[in-house]
């Protein structure tokens, strides 16, 4: 079955610097049929006007896995990390036992537009850590590639917790097969362009449940992009 959740549907928050809409439940914004599914807790596609950011906050006991599609962030943390994430690169930070944190939009004159995700982690109490993988463009080109898995595959980073985080980028008409294994769970996001999945319209923006399907194929309407959770 697939549970389509329309771009639209989702939470909305303006604040000027940052536009930003909330696939599950998230500060202001609660819906009880959108808390998270299964470990993934939190998916939010934002843009941060330039010069503009997230100021020093603090996380305890979650995956926070960044993915910017345009522009770029600038990331800083109390492990004393400094760095900046674009486009082709996975950054991960565990908030483990607690870390604070800022993320502010590395450009005075261009916005950046990324997603941020959270997941549940497989225990509470971890050491917090920071680990940034770049890909080439290449990897992800009419194929899925492997950008965060539990055990660090295909040079993904490295999650505490059964999820696996692959990522495609579709010419028109190209497509991709994918599968399920017994038990487990998808969750598809759309983040660029528009597809058709077993049947299923979707477009930038658009995430879908996806559980008790085998397999999927995956067809590009315009020059696409999608994550796919593999969840346990």
């Amino acid at each position: 079955m697939i549970t389509l959740r329309p771009a639209a549907s989702r939470g909305h928050a303006d604040f000027g610097w940052l536009d930003t809409h909330h696939t599950f439940s998230f500060g202001d914004y609660f819906e009880p049929d959108h808390e998270r599914f299964r470990a993934l807790r939190v998916l939010n596609e934002d843009r941060v006007a330039p010069g503009k950011g997230f100021g020093t906050h603090g996380h305890r006991d979650m995956e926070i896995l960044t993915w910017v599609l345009s522009g770029a962030l600038e990331h800083r943390d109390s492990l004393g990390t400094h760095g900046i994430i674009r486009p082709g690169e996975a950054q991960v930070m565990s908030a483990g036992t607690g870390i604070r944190h800022s993320e502010f939009n590395a450009s005075a004159t261009e916005s950046v537009h990324f997603l941020q995700i959270w997941i549940l982690p497989e225990r509470q109490g971890l050491a917090p850590r920071y680990d940034q993988v770049a890909f080439a463009d290449g990897d992800f080109r009419n194929r899925l590639q492997l950008i965060a898995s539990p055990d660090g595959a295909q040079g993904s980073v490295k999650l505490f917790q059964d999820v696996r985080v692959s990522i495609a980028r579709l010419d028109p008409g190209r497509e991709v097969g994918l599968e399920l294994l017994p038990g487990r769970a998808g969750f598809l996001q759309v983040s660029l362009g528009s597809l058709v999945v077993n049947g299923v319209a979707m477009h930038a923006g658009d995430g879908a449940r996806i559980e008790g399907e085998p397999s999927l194929r995956v067809t590009a309407g315009d020059p696409s992009e999608f994550l796919f959770f593999d969840l346990a």
